[in-house]
C-alpha cells in the first residue's frame, strides 16, 4: 500500500467544484427505476444508459469520480472502449461499489448487516486490475422506536472498517458509507443522535483498524427529518445539524465528506449541501456521493428512446452543474426556474 498514491486519489476524488456520480445500483435498484419510466431492464439498456451518463458533454467539469457496478465496468462504450478505460481518457476515476448488500441481522429484528467481506481480497484484485481506484460499502441503520441497538452499529461499524483495510492494502481508496436512513417518522434530532453514535463508532474502528484517514472518503448521510415525520425541518436546521455532528466526529484528516442524497428529491439535496458549504469554511470538503439526486432528471427526459439521449444528457449536466456550484456556496434555487 502506498499512502501517497491513496491520498493523492482522495483529494482529486473531492476536488474543488466537482464530485462523484454513484451508479453503482444493483440489477434489482435500476429494475426499479427503469420501471418507473417503462423501459425494460436488460443489460443492453442499462449499458445504454450508463453510456449516456459518462459521454455527456463536459461531464468532467462537474464529476471527479464514478462508482460502478460489477456488471458496469465490465461494459464498453458503442465503440468497444470499457468504461473504466473511457473514464479515466476524460480525467474521471472509476470506482466499484464491492457489498453485497444489507441483510438481516440475525437475533436483532429490523436491523441489518451488510455482507461480502468473504472473498473481497481477491475482488478487490480483480477491480484493480479493471481500472477501479476507489471503492464503496454501505452499512444501513434504520431509525424506529427501539432501534438501532448499539450492537447493530457496532456490527456495521466493524464490517466497514475491514472492507476500508482490505481496499487500501489493495491501492483502492475506500468510500466508507454509514447511511442511516430517513425513511421513518423520526425528528431531525433523533437523526442528530443516531447519526452521532454511528460516526463515533465507525471512526472508532477505523482508528482501531489502523485505517490511512488521509485516504479515506466518508460518504454520510445528512442529518434530516424522516420522510414521516409531521414537521419536516428546514434547509438551515438540516445543514447546521449536519455540520454540528460532522465537526464533533470526523477528524480534519479525512480530506473529503461526498454526502449520500438518501431519497432527497433533487432540488432538496442541492439546496442542503450548499447550505452547508455557505456555512465554511470547513476543515474538509464538502461534496456530493449522489445517484438519484444526479440521475432523476436524466432518467425522465431519455424515457428509454435513442432520440432523446441528448436530452438525458443535458438534464445530467444541469443538475450536475448546480451540485458543482453547491460546493463552493454559490447555487441559488432561483437557478432551478431560470435553468427549467
Amino acid at each position: 500500500m502506498n499512502r501517497s498514491e491513496l491520498e493523492t486519489i482522495a483529494r482529486a476524488m473531492v476536488a474543488k467544484g466537482k464530485g462523484i456520480l454513484a451508479a453503482d445500483e444493483s440489477s434489482g435498484t435500476i429494475k426499479k427505476r427503469f420501471d418507473n419510466i417503462k423501459v425494460e431492464s436488460t443489460q443492453e439498456t442499462r449499458r445504454s444508459y450508463r453510456e449516456l451518463l459518462f459521454t455527456a458533454p463536459a461531464a468532467a467539469d462537474y464529476i471527479s469520480g464514478v462508482i460502478l457496478y460489477d456488471e458496469t465496468i465490465r461494459q464498453k462504450t458503442k465503440d468497444g472502449t470499457p468504461f473504466p478505460q473511457y473514464l479515466q481518457g476524460l480525467g474521471i476515476l472509476p470506482g466499484i461499489k464491492v457489498d453485497m448488500g444489507a441483510k438481516a441481522l440475525a437475533g436483532f429484528p429490523k436491523e441489518t448487516i451488510t455482507e461480502g467481506l468473504d472473498g473481497l481480497r481477491e475482488r478487490l484484485a480483480e477491480y484493480h486490475g479493471l481500472g477501479a481506484r476507489f471503492a464503496k460499502w454501505r452499512a444501513v441503520i434504520d431509525i424506529a422506536e427501539d432501534i438501532p441497538t448499539a450492537f447493530a452499529i457496532e456490527a456495521n461499524a466493524h464490517a466497514l472498517a475491514r472492507y476500508a483495510a482490505l481496499c487500501q492494502e489493495a491501492g483502492i481508496v475506500p468510500i466508507v458509507e454509514p447511511e442511516v436512513l430517513m425513511d421513518g417518522g423520526h425528528t431531525l434530532e433523533r437523526c442528530e443522535e443516531v447519526t452521532n453514535q454511528v460516526l463515533a463508532a465507525v471512526f472508532a474502528q477505523l482508528h482501531s483498524h489502523r485505517i490511512h484517514l488521509e485516504g479515506t472518503i466518508l460518504k454520510p448521510n445528512m442529518v434530516i427529518s424522516g420522510k414521516k415525520c409531521p414537521m419536516r425541518a428546514a434547509a438551515q436546521q438540516v445543514a447546521e445539524a449536519t455540520i454540528r455532528c460532522l465537526r464533533r466526529h470526523v477528524p480534519s484528516a479525512v480530506p473529503g465528506i461526498a454526502f449520500l442524497s438518501g431519497g432527497q428529491s433533487s432540488p432538496e439535496a442541492t439546496e442542503h449541501l450548499n447550505r452547508m458549504n455557505v456555512l465554511g469554511p470547513h476543515p474538509w470538503e464538502l461534496t456530493f456521493s449522489y445517484g438519484r439526486a444526479l440521475q432523476e432528471e436524466a432518467l425522465q427526459a431519455w424515457g428509454g428512446k435513442p432520440e432523446n439521449v441528448e436530452a438525458g444528457q443535458k438534464a445530467f449536466l444541469r443538475r450536475a452543474k448546480f451540485n458543482g456550484l453547491a460546493r463552493s456556496g454559490a447555487y441559488d434555487a432561483k437557478q432551478e426556474q431560470a435553468a427549467a
